[in-house]
């Protein structure tokens, strides 16, 4: 089995490419950093990506798949977080770097799939209950959340031979839960911050690479949906 998987330097990126390692599959990576501990295994083939140059996207990404006649499985994990805050105190400036990487950069990354690797059978973009919660403070994310469900439901109507989903993965320990979780977040202006809190470092919270497994298994679960359904694994 062949897998795709974008942000593997660290958190779900880095877990789910653990996981499917541990399996024997040959797992294709992106990120800005190189996963030194990844890179180890041979079944393990990496390039180095600002997402953010979206010109650079299509030649790295057909660089690194110009022999693979076949993708089982894309993952489009990488994301980031931007600033918990109200949307009155959020500049378009942050706003945009948040779509940019969240949805923007996943337009020229499914082009480039598409058209280097045509038997890419499905395609699975990391989402968010953020998406549909609208919990105050998350802003640019939750935005770019939605957007990428819909971007990913509009792939799916026009890609007859390839599938499409956007998946929740729940809350998982990633390095993005610092900022959330540290003191200098208030909890009592976003309150949704204390949810996590109380769940980090308990089983409500694993870490990346416990996720792996579970989150693997959740994926699979997708193919008995509608091709661009959008799903959180907490309600499967």
């Amino acid at each position: 089995m062949q897998v795709f998987i974008t942000g593997v330097s660290s958190g779900i990126g880095w877990g789910l490419s653990k996981h499917y390692l541990s399996k024997g599959y040959e797992v294709y990576g992106l990120s800005r950093r190189v996963p030194e501990d990844l890179i180890q295994n041979n079944n393990f083939k990496h390039i180095i990506c600002d997402l953010n140059n979206f010109e650079s996207i299509p030649g790295l990404l057909k660089s690194l798949l110009s022999s693979v006649s076949k993708i089982d499985l894309a993952i489009l994990n990488a994301g980031i977080l931007g600033p918990i805050a109200n949307m009155k105190d959020q500049s378009l400036n942050d706003l945009t770097k948040v779509m940019n990487i969240n949805v923007w950069a996943n337009k020229p990354i499914i082009d480039a799939l598409l058209e280097t690797v045509p038997d890419t059978k499905k395609v699975v973009a990391i989402s968010s209950g953020a998406a549909i919660n609208g919990n105050k403070g998350w802003g640019g994310y939750s935005i770019s959340k939605a957007a990428l469900n819909m971007l990913i439901k509009l792939y799916a109507s026009e890609n007859e031979n390839t599938t499409f989903y956007s998946f929740a993965p729940g809350l998982i320990d990633t390095p993005m839960q610092d900022y959330l979780c540290g003191d200098e977040l208030n909890v009592r202006e976003f309150p949704s911050a204390q949810k996590l809190k109380d769940a980090r470092y308990t089983s409500n919270m694993p870490t990346a690479e416990n996720a792996g497994k579970i989150l693997a298994k959740g994926i699979n679960e997708l193919d008995k949906l509608q091709t661009g359904s959008f799903a959180d694994i907490r309600k499967m």
